[in-house]
């Protein structure tokens, strides 16, 4: 038991929050040797000792990003977009929670998944996601470890139990980064926040 809590869980923590970094690098290093041959022409004006070849192909791949997401602004884009996501990234497994995840850290998305929030665990609360609102009322929440949030656990709570908080996405990611660090204001936040239940919130055990 020991083993597996400090050697198997940080081992996997830090695999899930690197490895998509580690695959990002790759990605734009592989498109930048795709794009060499066109920034070589360009590479050529320069002097030989300046990287021309690698600063011209970074600054292509960085237009061609600046470019789809101007498109995606479109209608046009936006509908392509969604045919794309409907018929082939939405079957991908956890593409859709990931999308939420970064689009709240954009700023880009208001709507209630991904709400941070203090789950009631056992006799605690905790920092938590709330990732999706269930028929029943009840609610699937994501308690993420610390400090790496893309590591954890997920419940399915009742409505009682969830308490959604008045904070942004990225200030609860910072405070879990911080190994806790300014959580008060997390429960300050929980105490200012209307609660979702249907039914009056129980009392926790002290």
């Amino acid at each position: 038991m020991r083993f597996r809590e400090n050697i198997v869980q940080p081992l996997v923590a830090g695999a899930l929050l690197l490895l998509p970094v580690y695959l990002a690098f790759l990605l734009l290093l592989k498109a930048m040797k795709s794009l060499a041959k066109v920034a070589r022409p360009l590479a050529r004006l320069l002097p030989k000792s300046f990287p021309g070849e690698t600063v011209f192909s970074l600054l292509i791949v960085l237009l061609l990003c600046l470019a789809v997401g101007l498109a995606l602004r479109t209608s046009f884009g936006k509908a392509a977009w969604l045919r794309i996501e409907n018929s082939l990234l939405q079957k991908i497994p956890g593409y859709a929670a990931i999308r939420g995840m970064t689009r709240q850290l954009a700023g880009q998305s208001q709507e209630r998944t991904w709400q941070p929030a203090l789950a009631e665990i056992e006799e605690a609360l905790v920092p938590a996601f709330i990732v999706e609102e269930l028929d029943d009322g009840s609610f699937t929440v994501f308690v993420p470890s610390a400090p790496t949030p893309l590591a954890g656990a997920i419940y399915i709570l009742t409505a009682d139990r969830v308490h959604p908080l008045n904070v942004p996405f990225t200030h609860a990611i910072r405070i879990l980064t911080h190994w806790g660090s300014g959580s008060q204001e997390l429960v300050a936040a929980m105490q200012e926040f209307p609660t979702w239940s249907r039914e009056p919130r129980k009392t926790l055990t002290r």
